[in-house]
């Protein structure tokens, strides 16, 4: 298949470029974009395919999509940042900036805890409804009032959703500003594409996103896993569709795009993404947002192996908040740590390389190599 593709490829990383335009083999109607950044500096910038499939308009260079989970590795940064500032602290009892957090036997829960998985709050046990996601104060009240679903600290299972109003909180709590708002004066120019909480005048730049039959089957197979917590980690009980998105639901839907969910929400284009995720590493477009030693602190691994709720591995790794190299999501090694999310995104820093890698898709597929593989290409670069 023959796709259009645009941008610039720095001598050395033709191979990146390769696998980029590989991903859209077999996939007509795939829209992508990608942008990896090292030493602050652009050396892959591509984008192509089709941003809706609908009107075949054409993926720009502008187009932006939602990212899913790596809205969590977002909020992670957020979250570093607010600890670096003495605002926040890793060991610090969440309850010491949330004090409703403490009902309900979760007064001990930490910072680290929380970003980890490890709060016991990866599903709620009253079903939402659209107009309730989309409501912050009930999600938040909810989460701060509800028992753990097994005790704290003593394992981890997936927040799925639930992550991001966590976070959030947190840092609506200590900055007074939504973590939209937060987002948006830390990040500064770099989110002149990427936002958590989507404006109006920007919604005519964001791709329509397709479930494909892998992603379809997977919602599918959500319930018939061992726990019903699984399920409802993703879905909060009918409030989003279990493969994500619909024609016009889940993420298509303007008023879950426009509302802050940073558990899955943030949208983004692959640029705004690799220049945030570089400027943690390294000085980018004139900024830098994180120091060596609060890295240090959010990357001390908190979450691995076999989680609570049973699921077949290889099973990911977590920070406090940020993803970690497994076997289960490959980055470049060690040194790298940032978030994947749902249906193909990835982004993430490096610390050794001083980079910053984003490949964002509106083709959303389930347990697909697109990203491996030009993860796999920009190693071999290196």
């Amino acid at each position: 298949m023959t796709v259009d593709i645009a941008g610039t490829v720095e001598p050395g990383y033709e191979r990146v470029a390769d696998a980029f335009e590989r991903a859209f083999d077999g996939r007509p109607t795939m829209g992508a974009g990608l942008t990896i950044r090292v030493g602050g500096r652009r050396v892959v910038h591509l984008w192509g395919g089709l941003a809706d499939e609908r009107s075949r308009s054409p993926w720009q260079e502008e187009t932006a999509s939602v990212v899913f989970s790596c809205t969590k590795g977002l909020m992670s940064i957020l979250v570093a940042r607010l600890v670096q500032d003495g605002l926040l602290d890793y060991e610090a009892p969440v309850a010491r900036y949330w004090p409703e957090f403490a009902a309900a036997g979760k007064g001990d829960v930490t910072v680290a805890q929380l970003l980890s998985h490890r709060a016991g709050l990866s599903a709620l046990r009253e079903p939402l409804t659209i107009d309730q996601l989309v409501d912050w104060d009930h999600a938040t009240s909810l989460l701060a009032a509800e028992e753990p679903l097994w005790q704290p600290g003593t394992g981890y299972a997936y927040h799925a959703v639930t992550h991001g109003w966590l976070a959030g909180e947190l840092v609506r709590r200590t900055t007074g500003r939504s973590a939209g708002q937060y987002f948006a004066a830390l990040a500064g120019d770099h989110t002149s594409g990427a936002w958590i909480g989507l404006p109006d005048a920007a919604a005519s730049r964001v791709a329509h996103l397709q479930a494909s039959d892998s992603q379809v089957e997977a919602g599918e197979e959500l319930g018939e896993a061992p726990s019903p917590w699984t399920a409802l980690a993703m879905t909060l009980g009918g409030a989003l569709p279990a493969q994500l998105v619909t024609p016009d639901g889940g993420f298509n839907d303007p008023r879950i795009r426009a509302a802050e969910i940073p558990g899955a929400g943030g949208i983004a284009t692959a640029d705004a993404l690799s220049a945030i995720w570089s400027a943690t590493v390294t000085e980018t477009d004139g900024r830098t947002l994180l120091d060596d030693a609060t890295l240090d602190a959010a990357l001390i691994p908190m979450s691995e192996g076999e989680p609570v709720f049973p699921s077949p591995a290889p099973w990911p790794r977590w920070a406090r908040g940020f993803q970690l190299d497994s076997e289960a999501r490959r980055y470049l090694g060690d040194a790298s740590f940032g978030h994947d999310g749902a249906g193909g995104q990835v982004a993430f820093a490096d610390r050794d390389a001083k980079a910053g890698f984003a490949f964002v898709t509106n083709w959303m597929e389930a347990g697909d190599d697109r990203a491996t593989r030009i993860v796999d290409a920009f190693r071999a670069s290196l």
